[in-house]
Parts: C-alpha cells; sequence; structure tokens
C-alpha cells in the first residue's frame, strides 16, 4: 500500500502543487518577479511534472507585456561574477552595466546557466558590447528571452 507523503517529506513539486496561492505565488516571484506570471502559473496548478510546469512557465513569458517585463526587470539583480575577478574588469563590466541601462533604462539581464566561472565575465562584457548595438525593440525581445531562460533556470533550481 502506497502512503502519501507528509508536507515535511513531500516532493518540493507536490508542496508547490499543494502549497496556498500565496505561497506558490512568493516561490514563483523569486523565479521572475512579474505577478502577472506567478498568478498565471499559481491558477493552472497542479503540474503532473516539473517538465509540465517549465513548459507552462516558458509558456506564461512569451505573453508577458511590456509593463509586466518592467516589473520583472526592476527587481532583476545584475549578473554574478566571482568576487575574485580582477579590479579592470570590474571597471569595465561596471561601465558596461551603466552604457546599456543608460540606453535602455533597465539592468542588463543574461542567463550564465552552464557556463564556467572562468568563461561569465568575458561572456557578460561580450553580450553587453554586443546588445549595446541593438534598437530598443530588438533589445526588448532578447531582454524577454534571457528573462524566460532565467525563470526557468530558477524555477528548475527550486523545485
Amino acid at each position: 500500500m502506497q502512503t502519501r507523503a507528509t508536507p515535511a517529506t513531500a516532493a518540493p513539486l507536490e508542496r508547490f502543487n499543494t502549497a496556498p496561492a500565496a505561497e506558490a505565488a512568493q516561490t514563483l516571484l523569486t523565479c521572475l518577479h512579474s505577478h502577472a506570471w506567478a498568478h498565471r502559473l499559481t491558477a493552472h496548478r497542479p503540474y503532473p511534472d516539473l517538465p509540465a510546469l517549465l513548459a507552462a512557465a516558458d509558456e506564461a513569458s512569451y505573453d508577458l507585456s511590456p509593463d509586466d517585463l518592467t516589473e520583472a526587470l526592476a527587481a532583476e539583480p545584475r549578473p554574478a561574477l566571482a568576487e575574485d575577478t580582477y579590479a579592470a574588469a570590474h571597471t569595465a563590466l561596471n561601465a558596461a552595466h551603466a552604457a546599456y541601462e543608460s540606453r535602455f533604462g533597465h539592468v542588463f539581464v543574461i542567463s550564465l546557466a552552464g557556463l564556467s566561472p572562468d568563461e561569465t565575465l568575458n561572456h557578460v562584457l561580450t553580450a553587453i558590447r554586443s546588445r549595446l548595438n541593438n534598437d530598443p525593440d530588438e533589445e526588448h525581445l532578447v531582454t524577454a528571452e534571457e528573462l524566460r531562460h532565467l525563470a526557468k533556470t530558477r524555477l528548475g533550481n527550486a523545485l
């Protein structure tokens, strides 16, 4: 006879599926700070498995309005780099971030999933410099795609 897991030992997805809506939404907001996105995913629970939840998260990300993206971007931190990154690199990175934020009005976001710590600095600097050449509409699309990647990675890690 199979017994049902208690909340203390339940799998993360089961806890997410059965949590009160406000608690589930709070978990989602740590992955992507968009109330519309979190509400949509919370409203469609339960999810049979993590791939189904990740697919729903991806789909909900495509439907974010410009205001939803602005809300999500306002809460995004800059990409994290290793503490021991040398000072000149931080100076270059800070200048690149400032130029990006001045041009587009929001923080630069990029998914660094799968990169080694040694690759992140060069990847971030190259991406910022490249994306500074985008027009605002093009960058809006790239930023939305990066937010989708970040949200899926964070959600997969959370659950």
